[in-house]
């Protein structure tokens, strides 16, 4: 789009929406679909069935539920986001990112009831999807900016670890009944040691593997299709599931998806309410960023609110409809943008797809090999690990990396929901550090530069006899106020000349809570038996607004507040008769 030079033109049906238009983009979308994104999404509608359909099977076993659930959870959740969804191009649907989350919940609940396990999936997603809806509505769409990339990145590796060690039994043939990522690997070991393990079925599942990993380089080719396809007409062929044991499977059954409210039980409550939430957070977390990511790209702004209200839309009637927890696609949604999709049509088509699968051909996939399904969720496992970014965090902060370690082995110790309730109170304790014991400076007159500047790092700096300035770089609130008083008065006792007056330079103070309002009043008094002026420079009038309704600002009266460290230091040479000094004096 042109514009004059320094400005940037918006485009118009980018506006903020109102009425009615706002909750749902997919009509508006509608009423601007040009003829020529018809065919487009029509073909990536179509390519994009042949991932929907093994890998909601894969997802939905890896998540502790028979496979058709996988396709119930695909086919409502795509329709629903279609209407209500605001990215034109998110593909969402079951996720291995979500499985170790809903496996922790369903599998110890379940005990192997597989109508059971469908209950409590479901109210999982219900659940999340509330818990979505209501955060979108009351704007709180921000919060998963609060977990920072390490963190992210921890507990994104632990899931990633407990899903594929969740998956490898499936891939060798065998199972096992332990529960618990450490646990999971001895068992396995023990299994493998034993002679447990299906050769046929582990070496068709990893040609599966490799086959879907080669092909991943490639999003054109379907690669996830190609491997399925063969790995189901080999054990089809040669009956390998009667004659080897390989585990299929089997026919599906006929029909549609039913609305159904799901019945748990009452002591089931709590921990489905947990994982619930630990959904929402951990879907809405990667479906932020996926969106973005494509928003920018397509430049097409998001609002992430109602990306959070469209993602629990489609999380409530999967809830409703026999379906689980769902997400965004990391692997399926480039796969719709490499085969031309233009709009929320092409999940559409996808849904309607599966349906017509379902309806017509039940039995086309009943020779599918579990460890066919097993290798694309560790294929989709093996996505989630992120490695080459920690290197980099590794090499420029150490300390944020083994902060990502820490969540990373709460996780693969804890369990997945656990582990996630870690991440988010390391998270929680990262952000209150900086303002817990922030950073402070002396400052001094530095020559050839303008400004007041700290001491500590230019050691010639001069300072004015029985004057303190002090930079405060944090705002002023219960945790940081004691520090910030004794770093006052240590400034007042380690400075080379009798103290008159100490100036705050407060422009880095955003905000001031009662506790903080209480200390500077303690600190005053302090400070004026030893006749010592505490003034102020450089606040922001917010934080003088607070302070008057502490009745803090009459207290000090408004000479004692500044527009500029300057105009503190020449108003307190035009009351004092003093000269600059240097600070390498100040030991003297």
């Amino acid at each position: 789009m042109s514009s004059e030079p320094g400005r940037v033109l918006r485009d118009p049906s980018h506006a903020t929406p109102t009425g009615w238009s706002r909750w749902l983009p997919g009509l508006r979308t509608l009423q601007r679909y040009e003829a020529s994104w018809f065919r487009h999404d029509i073909g990536a509608g179509l390519v994009l069935t042949t991932m929907l359909v093994p890998a909601g099977i894969a997802y939905a076993q890896a998540s502790g539920v028979p496979g058709i659930y996988g396709l119930y959870a695909t086919i409502v959740p795509l329709l629903a986001y279609a209407l209500v969804g605001p990215s034109r191009i998110l593909v969402l649907g079951p996720d291995s990112a979500l499985a170790a989350v809903i496996l922790a919940v369903v599998m110890p609940l379940s005990a192997g009831d597989a109508h059971r396990a469908i209950a409590l999936a479901s109210m999982m997603a219900i659940v999340s999807g509330v818990v979505c809806i209501a955060a979108g509505l009351a704007r709180l769409g921000f919060v998963t900016e609060l977990l920072s990339k390490p963190i992210r990145y921890g507990y994104m590796n632990g899931i990633a670890l407990t899903v594929l060690l969740s998956q490898i039994p499936k891939l060798f043939g065998f199972s096992v009944d332990t529960h618990g990522p450490l646990h999971q690997a001895w068992a396995i070991v023990q299994q493998v040691l034993a002679g447990h393990t299906n050769i046929l079925t582990l070496a068709i599942g990893a040609s599966t593997l490799a086959l879907i990993l080669v092909l991943k380089r490639r999003p054109r080719v379907p690669g996830i299709l190609i491997a399925v396809v063969a790995a189901t007409v080999v054990v089809g062929l040669f009956d390998l599931a009667a004659r080897a044991g390989v585990s299929i499977l089997g026919p599906l059954p006929q029909g549609l998806p039913t609305p159904a409210l799901p019945i748990i039980r009452l002591d089931d409550w709590m921990p489905v309410l947990t994982g619930g939430v630990a959904v929402a957070l951990v879907s809405f977390a990667d479906t932020s960023v996926l969106s973005r990511t494509y928003a920018a790209r397509m430049r097409m702004p998001v609002d992430p609110n109602q990306e959070m209200v469209g993602l629990g839309v489609a999380n409530l009637s999967a809830g409703f409809f026999q379906g689980f927890p769902i997400s965004s696609s990391s692997s399926r949604t480039p796969v719709a943008e490499a085969a031309g999709a233009k709009t929320q049509l092409t999940g559409v088509v996808g849904a309607l797809a599966i349906a017509l699968l379902l309806v017509l051909a039940p039995n086309l996939l009943q020779y599918l090999p579990s460890t066919a399904l097993a290798a694309i969720v560790i294929a989709s496992a093996i996505g989630l690990f992120e490695v080459s970014d920690l290197r980099r965090i590794y090499r420029i902060q150490r300390w944020e990396f083994w902060l990502s370690m820490v969540c990373l082995a709460g996780v693969a110790t804890l369990g997945a929901i656990p582990g996630i309730g870690l991440a988010i109170v390391i998270a929680v304790i990262e952000f209150l550090w900086d303002g817990w014991r922030p950073h402070s400076a002396e400052l001094g007159r530095v020559d050839g530069i303008k400004g007041y500047h700290d001491i500590a790092r230019y050691p010639h700096a001069r300072l004015i006899p029985g004057l303190v300035l002090l930079r405060w770089d944090a705002p002023l609130f219960f945790a940081n106020a004691e520090l910030f008083q004794r770093r006052v008065l240590d400034a007042v006792a380690s400075s080379p000349t009798p103290v008159c007056s100490v100036v705050v330079a407060a422009e880095p103070v955003t905000s001031v809570d009662v506790t903080a309002a209480d200390v500077i009043c303690e600190l005053d008094d302090a400070l004026r038996v030893a006749g010592i002026d505490l003034c102020f420079a450089e606040m922001k009038d917010p934080v003088k607004d607070k302070l008057k309704r502490f009745e803090i600002f009459t207290r000090f009266g408004e000479k004692r507040f500044f527009a500029t460290v300057g105009e503190a230091v020449n108003a307190y040479l035009e009351a004092h008769d003093v000269e600059w000094v240097d600070w390498e004096d100040r030991a003297g």
